[in-house]
């Protein structure tokens, strides 16, 4: 047997592996040990067992690369507390997601954008008696990485922005750029965007953005499929952004995570407050809470405001969703669908977001969150 070792964290476990974005650890386990920093810091027996109770066997779940990290943090840290439960998360993308809970093969799925009518009324076939419904649980900046030798500092408004991302602006030196960056000595490079190959709610955030905050420059039709002309693609937010980091000219679009694991400089955003917003999780935070919950019954789709001109406050954001049925789960998966997603939207969950370059829901809406989960059925 393996002895992980974590902020303090200890936890005998059967293995960890890692294939195709999917992570899986199986304990069987733990000590009460707490981290430092409280990203693996646990509870009492008691409150383990509470919040174990129901769980068991494997919970597959797949969807969203935008919240690969913290789930990764999430399934290590509550498998290190519930012994004998495997969390199988399968990173790739939202759309991809909503597919695999619609055809009944995951007992949850992320997805960085809410289910359109269409993909409720498939989720009726497998919540027998109920739908599926979307749970905000994780917030976040989309990092706008960029790759330009000899400049480490650059700022953009969403105009700009749009017109690099649809080609129409061609060159680092370009005049447009220029006058946002005084005194900062831009190549004569050609710029090379890339963009998600897949459908990705990330691909879709970033669009809601620009056609809020740039709709004379951004005319392209929104959804999971990137739209506009040229540019490159590249696999998941983890390709976007090895591409960033490789390709000398390059910028592309992922969450935040991805750009500090990665070392890879972002973009401040002339939003129109007294100064440029960099993608940080305090400033993504500014811009979420002032989400609106629009879902109806269980349904807690929210409606993120991108064209916000707070002081402070990062535009470009997105929440991350887990899909599940309101009724009709199935009931081998059910007890585990509820404790781990109960323990993801606890307070000790939702604070190792930070932790991980996240976003914390805000308080107010992740309240309506945990009693929305305690009553899956």
């Amino acid at each position: 047997m393996k002895l992980l070792r974590k902020n303090g964290l200890r936890a005998t476990a059967l293995g960890a592996l890692a294939v195709s974005g999917a992570l899986v650890l199986s304990a069987c386990g733990s000590d009460n040990n707490s981290g430092n920093d409280g990203s693996s810091a646990k509870p009492t027996a008691a409150a383990d067992a509470a919040a174990c109770s129901g769980a068991k066997g494997q919970l597959r779940a797949s969807g969203s690369s935008a919240q690969k990290n913290a789930m990764d943090l999430w399934a290590k840290n509550y498998m290190a507390t519930c012994s004998g439960v495997e969390i199988n998360y399968k990173s790739s993308s939202s759309g991809e997601g909503i597919v695999a809970f619609n055809n009944g093969t995951v007992g949850f799925a992320g997805s960085d954008s809410p289910l359109k009518p269409a993909e409720v009324a498939d989720s009726k076939k497998v919540c027998a008696g109920g739908q599926g419904i979307n749970l905000p649980m994780v917030g976040g900046p989309i990092a706008i990485g960029f790759h330009l030798e000899g400049v480490d500092s650059l700022v953009l408004d969403a105009p700009t922005l749009a017109k690099i991302f649809s080609t129409s602006i061609k060159t680092w030196n370009d005049p447009a750029i220029a006058k946002l960056n005084p005194g900062v000595k831009l190549p004569n490079k050609a710029i090379q965007p890339f963009h998600r190959s897949e459908d990705s709610g990330t691909t879709e955030n970033l669009g809601k953005y620009l056609t809020a905050a740039a709709p004379d420059a951004w005319k392209f039709p929104g959804g999971k499929s990137w739209p506009a002309p040229g540019g490159q693609a590249a696999s998941g937010s983890a390709g976007v952004a090895q591409q960033v980091k490789q390709v000398d000219g390059s910028i592309g679009y992922f969450e935040l995570s991805y750009a500090t694991s990665q070392k890879i400089s972002t973009v401040k955003i002339d939003t129109g407050a007294s100064a440029p917003v960099e993608a940080s999780s305090d400033d993504a935070s500014k811009a979420i809470a002032a989400a609106q919950i629009v879902g109806t019954g269980k349904d807690l789709a929210l409606k993120l405001d991108y064209n916000t001109k707070t002081d402070g406050a990062y535009p470009i954001v997105l929440v991350t969703y887990e899909i599940a049925c309101d009724k009709g789960n199935k009931a081998d998966t059910l007890g585990t669908v509820k404790s781990f997603l109960g323990y993801t939207a606890s307070e000790e969950g939702q604070k190792q977001l930070t932790t991980a370059g996240y976003a914390p829901i805000p308080a107010e809406i992740n309240a309506k969150v945990r009693t929305t989960v305690a009553g899956l059925s």
